[in-house]
């Protein structure tokens, strides 16, 4: 009797089994149906453009699209060309000052936010604001900002301090820093709100152990906070490199590129050319802006599918 009644449980504990199974089936398929139309969209737009835009960089395409290969030549002539080694140069020294504050500032932002301050509302939106401007607005509000008859200068010397001179869009060694700190006032509050998020993610209890253990506060943020953010910290570092990768609209609304070619990016090297009927070789341009953040993302997915496996071996 016991047998049966241990047999009959066992094939209950199946059957609901299966048909979680079932419903867990049915639930994934709604899904996947559901996402379809956009996952089509995506490959349509993305894939295939990103794909059509390596063909083209191995072609001498002029004023319109041909498939005249020439294989590595596009290439060659690029990294041949002093313009965009130092498109390459500048973006390197810009993003790595773009990076480094939105990151430091939005941290600091973030941990100060956490402390439950009065107006923490008004707070965030005054820093989020910024980005809620296009990049185009955000460089001409600095472009006035920094420009000697109407900015910083004249508002100082308009104080009576005549010989005070302030204008670094005008001087090709300090353009590059005035775009710098115009990028970081737009991005430095999403960044703030990404890092705010995985702060707040962080147990209430690991802050009392430390404060047990005596352990400082500074320790407590750079040894275990910030390791337990890093899917934030990653998630803002991926915007931050792309923000970088693309960056064209504040080049134009600054500097132009200028004085000289001290401010010029890939992008806008890209845009000249196809402008100037050269597609292939712009398209060789637009190919390698494309490889750091492909790098960026193969890492990303890679670190991700290591984590998971982490978790269910565990």
């Amino acid at each position: 009797m016991t047998t049966t009644v241990a047999t009959e449980q066992a094939l209950t504990q199946r059957q609901l089994k299966a048909r979680a199974g079932r419903r867990r089936l049915a639930g994934k398929l709604s899904a996947i149906i559901g996402t379809l139309p956009m996952m089509i969209v995506a490959i349509g737009v993305f894939v295939i453009g990103i794909i059509f835009t390596v063909v083209l960089s191995f072609t001498n395409s002029k004023l319109f699209p041909s498939f005249n290969f020439v294989g590595w030549r596009q290439y060659e002539i690029l990294w041949a060309t002093p313009r965009w080694q130092q498109s390459v140069i500048n973006i390197w020294f810009y993003g790595f000052g773009h990076i480094a504050l939105c990151l430091g500032l939005g941290f600091a932002l973030a941990v100060a936010i956490d402390q439950r301050i009065r107006g923490e509302d008004a707070f965030r939106t005054v820093f989020l604001y910024p980005f809620a401007l296009s990049a185009v607005i955000t460089g001409l509000v600095w472009q006035l900002m920094l420009d000697p008859n109407w900015g910083f200068q004249a508002f100082v010397r308009s104080l009576g301090y005549t010989d005070f001179t302030f204008a670094p869009l005008a001087n090709s060694n300090t353009a590059l820093l005035g775009m710098v700190v115009a990028s970081v006032w737009n991005g430095v509050g999403v960044t703030m709100a990404i890092l705010l998020s995985g702060l707040r993610g962080v147990d209430e209890e690991i802050w009392k152990a430390a404060r047990i253990d005596g352990i400082p506060t500074w320790r407590t943020y750079i040894s275990i906070v910030v390791p337990m953010m890093r899917g934030a910290v990653a998630t803002a570092l991926v915007l931050l490199v792309v923000n970088v990768v693309r960056t064209f609209d504040i080049v134009i609304a600054m500097t132009g590129g200028g004085p000289g070619i001290s401010t010029q990016m890939p992008a806008t090297y890209v845009i000249d050319n196809i402008n100037s009927r050269n597609v292939g070789h712009g398209m060789a341009a637009a190919t390698c802006m494309l490889l750091p953040i492909a790098v960026l993302i193969i890492v990303q997915a890679v670190y991700r599918w290591r984590a998971s496996r982490r978790g269910r071996t565990t």
